[in-house]
C-alpha cells in the first residue's frame, strides 16, 4: 500500500512537471472570460501589437471567450529574450543610478567634511596666532631684538636655541619648532605661561 502512494505521488508530480513546462512553452492562449489583450499580453511577456499581428485581428478590444490566440511565432524565445535584455537594461539603469546617487552623497560629505576642516583649521589658526601674539607681546613686547639675560627676540628664546642666527626668520621658525615639541600648541604655551608665569 505504502509502495503505491508512492509511486502515485511520483507520478503526479512528474505530470505536474511536464504540464507545467508545455504551459510554459505554449504558443497559444484560450481566452477566459473577462481577459484583455493587453493583460494577456502581459502575462506571456509579448505585446498586444505582436499578438494583434499573428492572430490578424481587426479589432484589438474585440476577443471571445474560449478564443485560441497565438501568442508566439517560435515558442516564446524571442520574447523571453526580449524581455530579459529589457529586465537586464532596466536593472543596469537603476544600478547606475543608484551608483551615481550614492557618488554624489560621497562627494558632498567630502566637501562638508573639508568645508568643517577648514574652519575648524581657520578658528586654531586664528586661537594659535592670537596664543603667539599674546606671548610674544608679554615676553618682549612683539620686538625681535629685546634682550634679557641670556634669552633674546620677540619670543625670548634661548641664544643656544637660535644658534647665533637672530633673523625674524629664525625666531619664527625655532619658536614654532619649540612650542610644538614642547606644549604641542601655542594655546597650550599660553595655558602654561598664564599658570607659571613663563613657557
Amino acid at each position: 500500500m505504502k509502495f503505491n502512494k508512492v509511486a502515485l505521488s511520483i507520478a503526479c508530480a512528474a505530470g505536474f512537471t511536464v504540464a507545467g513546462a508545455a504551459a510554459a512553452n505554449a504558443d497559444t492562449v484560450t481566452v477566459k472570460s473577462g481577459d484583455t489583450l493587453s493583460q494577456i499580453a502581459d502575462e506571456n511577456n509579448t505585446t498586444v501589437s505582436s499578438i494583434q499581428s499573428l492572430n490578424s485581428l481587426q479589432n484589438i478590444h474585440l476577443i471571445f471567450p474560449g478564443q485560441k490566440l497565438v501568442i508566439n511565432a517560435n515558442n516564446g524565445d524571442a520574447a523571453v529574450s526580449t524581455q530579459q535584455s529589457a529586465q537586464t537594461t532596466q536593472q543596469a539603469s537603476q544600478q547606475q543610478t543608484v551608483q551615481q546617487a550614492s557618488q554624489q552623497q560621497t562627494t558632498q560629505q567630502a566637501s562638508q567634511q573639508q568645508t568643517m576642516q577648514t574652519t575648524q583649521q581657520a578658528v586654531a589658526s586664528s586661537s594659535e596666532q592670537a596664543a603667539r601674539d599674546w606671548i610674544a607681546s608679554r615676553e618682549s613686547g612683539g620686538s625681535y631684538t629685546a634682550q634679557n639675560g641670556n634669552y633674546y627676540g620677540k619670543y625670548q628664546l634661548s641664544s643656544a636655541y637660535l644658534g647665533g642666527d637672530y633673523s625674524a626668520e629664525n625666531q619664527e621658525r625655532v619658536a614654532d619648532s619649540y612650542v610644538l615639541n614642547r606644549y604641542g600648541s601655542w594655546a597650550n604655551a599660553k595655558s602654561h605661561w598664564l599658570q607659571n608665569g613663563w613657557y
